[in-house]
Formats: structure tokens, C-alpha cells, sequence
């Protein structure tokens, strides 16, 4: 079993719409870098189909994390800071 080297706390935003409301949900959830795949809630990445990571803070409340996959860009809305699970990713892929 591949070893766990980091995770990243990231929002989904459930969004609800009737004939008169919308209402907007978060539900807060995790992503997992192991030695050979990224996993989140629906999706798992083997690690060698992610190309790059990278994130864009966006104002005082957190910002975006992406990761750059052979199968296109994935994005993530993050209210920590993603260095240190980046930092991670870089390390495993030798980027650093």
C-alpha cells in the first residue's frame, strides 16, 4: 500500500436552485498526494498522468489549487494555504 505524504483541505460548493431560491452549500473535503496517486472525494489520479500543481490566491478567503493532468486541468477552491501540498508534489516528482 503507497504511503500517505500529504493532504489539503478543499471546498465543494453545492449549489441548490428551486423556482424562487438558490441556496449555496460548502462541504469541506480532502485531497491525499500518496508515493503513486492523488485521490479526492470522485476522482483518483495516478501520479504519473499529473504533469504540474499550482494555486492563485484569490483575496483574503483563500484561493485556487489546479492540478495539470494529461486529461486536463482540475481545479480546487482551498481556504489554507496549498504550499506545503504542493511543496510535497514537487518533491515526489523531483521538481525541486
Amino acid at each position: 500500500m503507497a504511503r500517505l505524504l500529504a493532504t489539503q483541505q478543499y471546498v465543494k460548493v453545492i449549489r441548490k436552485v428551486d423556482s424562487i431560491t438558490q441556496k449555496d452549500t460548502e462541504q469541506e473535503r480532502t485531497i491525499y498526494l500518496y508515493e503513486d496517486k492523488i485521490v479526492t472525494k470522485h476522482r483518483e489520479f495516478r501520479i504519473e498522468i499529473v504533469d504540474d500543481m499550482s494555486y492563485r490566491f484569490i483575496g483574503k478567503q483563500g484561493g485556487m489549487l489546479y492540478l495539470h493532468t494529461n486529461k486536463g486541468v482540475f481545479s480546487y477552491i482551498v481556504k489554507v494555504s496549498p504550499v506545503s501540498f504542493v511543496r510535497a508534489f514537487d518533491d515526489l516528482k523531483g521538481k525541486i
